[in-house]
């Protein structure tokens, strides 16, 4: 699983694990969260959007459970 930088005023960097539904955030303030079961469309949409952000807040955040740091 490789990290994928972003430019965002939000996130650094996202990684996904399709095969366990993982994304992985990494935010500019350093701290790195994983969302568990993640559809791969809504790993695609933060990808493409204008505003990584933006999109967080609306589909990922408090949509998903998550824990903090890199769990797999």
């Amino acid at each position: 699983m490789d990290l994928i930088p972003v430019e965002s005023s939000m996130i650094s960097a996202v990684a996904y694990e399709a095969d366990k539904r993982l994304l992985y955030v990494v935010f500019n303030g350093g701290k790195t969260y994983t969302y568990h079961d993640v559809p791969p469309d809504v790993y695609e949409g933060l990808l493409n959007a204008d505003s990584k952000g933006s999109y967080m807040r609306a589909y990922i955040i408090d949509m998903y459970p998550y824990s903090k740091g890199m769990k797999r």
